[in-house]
């Protein structure tokens, strides 16, 4: 789980609600038509945006930037270098074992078809064909968290236009101004609750998810394509630790 995603919403909510209890209280703050127009008209715009199939995954979508699929990249560089040692032993046939029973599909996928003898050329054209499309997919489940939060600010504005109409209706009535301009501007606050706290963030952190995926295909690419063409270990390790901040440059051979 990421800690830093779910610490952030809880303190900004945490902080949001305490504020309001020492105000007016949270009571005051919560307007049910409000919400009906900045949630309800959000999503149907969103609906509007993006294919059926697309929006069935924004629950799994947001989880993803709550409880991201975690891999080590250290042991995957050891795995790597390891099977670098035992395909230049005994061959890379002698793989297979260890293939069979991997849990991680593109690796799997990558040493399977160079087992089978697949060429070079072949192999990197097929999994930089996985890469892209696989980017292009989380690309788009993340932009409907960008453009939730575009509208959800936007209908937050038509909310308030429609509540500063109804006030401006019933000016004859001073007692009503008040009351009606707060309803009105509850709109603005909503869309831009949600823009802020869960549009945005959520979207800035599912694009560092999709860079980091993709820079860890590309390593294990890389590790693939040594393999298959007998790079020695030490050769593999040092082409892998190059994707890597010099802080986090540890190798096995020193």
């Amino acid at each position: 789980m990421d800690l830093g995603t779910v610490i952030g919403i809880v303190l900004i909510m945490a902080l949001l609600l305490g504020a309001m209890t020492m105000g007016v209280g949270v009571g005051a703050y919560i307007d049910i038509p409000s919400v009906l127009i900045v949630v309800g008209g959000s999503i149907g715009a969103l609906m509007i945006s993006f294919k059926p199939a697309q929006m069935k995954k924004f629950t799994k979508v947001f989880m993803k930037a709550i409880k991201p699929a975690e891999e080590d990249v250290g042991e995957l560089i050891k795995k790597l270098v390891e099977f670098a040692t035992k395909a230049r032993k005994d061959g890379i046939l002698a793989l297979e074992g260890d293939v069979n029973n991997e849990e991680n599909e593109f690796l799997k996928k990558g040493l399977s078809m160079a087992i089978d003898g697949s060429e070079p050329d072949t192999i990197r054209d097929l999994l930089e064909i996985d890469m892209e499309q696989t980017s292009t997919r989380h690309k788009i489940h993340a932009s409907i968290f960008n453009q939730w939060a575009g509208l959800a600010g936007a209908m937050g504005m038509i909310g308030t236009l429609i509540g500063l109409v109804a006030m401006l209706l019933n000016m004859a009535d001073p007692s009503a101004i008040g009351p009606s301009m707060a309803v009105a501007l509850l709109t603005t606050m909503y869309g831009a609750m949600i823009g802020n706290i869960f549009g945005t963030p959520i979207y800035n952190i599912l694009t560092i998810r999709n860079d980091e995926e993709t820079m860890l295909k590309e390593m294990i690419l890389e590790g693939i394509m040594s393999i298959q063409s007998g790079d020695a270990p030490r050769v593999l390790e040092a082409k892998l630790l190059a994707y890597l901040a010099p802080a986090d440059r540890v190798s096995q051979f020193e």
